[in-house]
């Protein structure tokens, strides 16, 4: 066990180099193992495991995320092991029902991390995909839904139908600067969906290049939703009817947190700040929602924990997920009423809960890939698992900041449970005022 002890030193202190080089090592030698190959890529920003180049013609272009069953496709999961041994999928995932009934063109398979578990968007097998929004920098698209996320950010599809466990929508939607839907925990089934945390965490939802396209891309997965926003267009078309509360959290970078402000200010909402009281019961939610979705990760793959072609970074992910399971998973879950009770309380006084998706603007891939410890910086900048844990929804939606290097950052804005339409109408709101 005592590559557990190594996770938890690089959870208590992501930035340690020398930390995350020992857990490397020690599970190196424990009998782990990295591809020995790389995979072929029909995408030049390795966007797509599958990729259909559309016809000329007016359709809405979907990309689905491989995690997601496509009928006679190969679910690999970003996994150089699920590519070489699963079958192809029987059938479609129940939330593909309605877009299969669209006029839509269904453009390929995206690329997410490796067992959809990595929160850097790094893919060894597969490839990274190339996040757009620097040409400076070769940043990180962020995981797990980091091809997805490029394809929108590229222009090669409109919207991309993808999952959410801990941030896996609104981490990728803030690296790659557009827009990014968590849905409420139960609205949109889960069969035919590879499993994370799918009693607790799990969610599906759009990927889109704005708010128009999130709105259809919710009534690929929701019969009538266009309907639903429209009426909540006409119930709150001005910024001044909508109250949001200001949440700051520790070790976000200043620049960010002025974005997320002057965004605020320009729509017009009416802020008010959030008191510490709550900023605490914030971060503790936010632990215990990294916890069960760790904790997740391994109890869906730890069957894998010994395969080759699995690679060192999923294998400490999933042993990072054994540690939490043993030490903190059931107080997290005990937690977790609480937290959604505090939640309730909030929307009785505001519309919804304004707060930075990532504390700081997406790193660079490093030079020679991610390593355990790289993953876990990556984690602690996020902001997006305590809404997981609540299974409310939540909108990231991007926003300029003052950076020579990456010209957006994301505004998350989190509502009450089944208010997307509501949260969409506030982002169009956001979005008009830039």
């Amino acid at each position: 066990m005592k590559h557990l002890e190594v996770l938890y030193e690089i959870m208590k202190n992501p930035y340690s180099a020398i930390v995350g080089c020992v857990l490397f090592l020690t599970l190196a030698l424990s009998g782990c193992s990295t591809p020995l190959g790389a995979a072929r890529n029909s995408s030049q920003d390795h966007a797509y495991i599958v990729y259909w180049p559309p016809p000329d013609g007016g359709a809405v272009r979907v990309a689905v995320k491989d995690v997601i069953d496509m009928k006679g496709i190969v679910t690999t999961a970003g996994s150089e092991f699920f590519s070489k041994t699963n079958p192809p999928a029987a059938r479609d995932a129940a939330c593909l029902r309605l877009l299969r009934n669209r006029n839509v063109q269904l453009v390929g398979k995206t690329i997410p991390t490796e067992m959809a578990v990595g929160v850097s968007g790094i893919n060894d097998y597969f490839g990274t995909p190339k996040n757009p929004v620097s040409r400076k920098r070769k940043l990180i698209p962020g995981g797990s839904s980091a091809g997805s996320a490029v394809a929108v950010s590229g222009g090669s599809a409109d919207i991309a139908i993808s999952t959410d466990t801990a941030g896996s929508i609104r981490v990728p939607a803030a690296c790659c600067g557009i827009v990014g839907l968590k849905t409420t925990f139960g609205l949109v089934p889960l069969e035919g969906v590879y499993p994370i945390s799918p009693k607790y965490l799990d969610t599906v939802g759009p990927i889109a290049k704005d708010v128009a396209h999130a709105v259809q891309g919710m009534d690929l997965l929701r019969e009538g939703f266009a309907g639903r926003y429209r009426e909540a267009v006409a119930a709150k078309p001005s910024a001044r009817t909508i109250k949001v509360g200001r949440l700051y959290v520790g070790g976000t970078v200043a620049k960010i947190d002025r974005a997320v402000d002057d965004a605020l200010s320009r729509t017009g909402f009416k802020v008010v700040a959030l008191d510490q009281a709550f900023q605490e019961k914030w971060n503790q939610a936010e632990r215990d929602g990294k916890t069960v979705g760790a904790s997740g990760a391994w109890l869906s793959d730890r069957i894998f924990e010994l395969v080759p072609g699995v690679t060192v970074r999923t294998k400490a992910i999933m042993a990072l997920g054994a540690y939490e399971f043993l030490t903190n998973y059931r107080g997290a879950l005990k937690r977790r009423g609480k937290w959604q009770a505090t939640l309730r309380r909030v929307f009785e006084k505001v519309d919804f809960i304004a707060l930075p998706t990532l504390q700081t603007l997406p790193p660079a891939v490093p030079l020679f890939g991610g390593t355990p410890a790289f993953e876990a910086i990556v984690l602690a900048a996020e902001n997006t698992a305590a809404v997981n844990l609540a299974g409310n929804p939540a909108l990231a939606i991007p926003i300029p900041v003052d950076d020579k290097i990456v010209p957006v950052t994301s505004l998350q804005l989190v509502g009450p449970r089944r208010s997307e339409a509501a949260l969409l109408n506030a982002g169009r709101l956001v979005e008009a005022g830039r």
